[in-house]
């Protein structure tokens, strides 16, 4: 029965893969709801997670690190989404003309350094890499990252200046 199902599949990437993200999807999308606080942005994301997941399943080595393998790239999805919203914000908000021309955007390296913490952050613990993508890609202020973390400024502040040195290690 479903034992023997599972064995089967955990020895094939694409099997292993599927089983995870059926057995965990309920607690994903739980996770999901409680970090971004928006049912239809959880739902998103979760669809383009396993979504991500099914399409990748063949660079999934060993399927034993499946749980760990899902972590990285539910990371990656959200970090995805957040950078597409900051981009809605960006596109939303109505800027000055003459503002625009005093600071011109370097789009090549904007583009080179989100690109750089792309492939870098989801190597950090989630904690981390979401406190340092909202605090410097995003520029959300320190006070409301604490706030919608539920935690204190100092904790907020602590886990921001260990993420950074964790970029620092090699």
């Amino acid at each position: 029965p479903r034992g023997d199902k599972a064995d089967e599949a955990a020895k094939h990437p694409d099997g292993a893969v599927h089983e995870a993200l059926v057995d965990a999807q309920r607690q994903i999308l739980q996770f999901l709801r409680r970090r971004l606080r928006d049912r239809d942005a959880a739902d998103e994301v979760l669809q383009r997670f396993s979504l991500r997941a099914l399409e990748r399943a063949s660079q999934l080595h060993d399927v034993r690190m499946v749980r760990g393998w899902l972590g990285r790239i539910l990371a990656t999805a959200i970090v995805d989404h957040q950078r597409e919203a900051a981009r809605r914000r960006r596109r939303e908000v109505v800027q000055d003309p003459g503002e625009m021309e005093s600071h011109p955007v370097d789009e090549e390296l904007d583009a080179a350094i989100c690109n750089c913490l792309y492939r870098i952050l989801p190597t950090l613990k989630p904690e981390y890499a979401d406190i340092i993508w909202r605090a410097d890609i995003l520029g959300e202020p320190r006070e409301s990252l604490a706030a919608s973390l539920g935690t204190s400024l100092n904790r907020a502040t602590v886990r921001f200046h260990r993420g950074r040195q964790a970029l620092r290690s090699p």
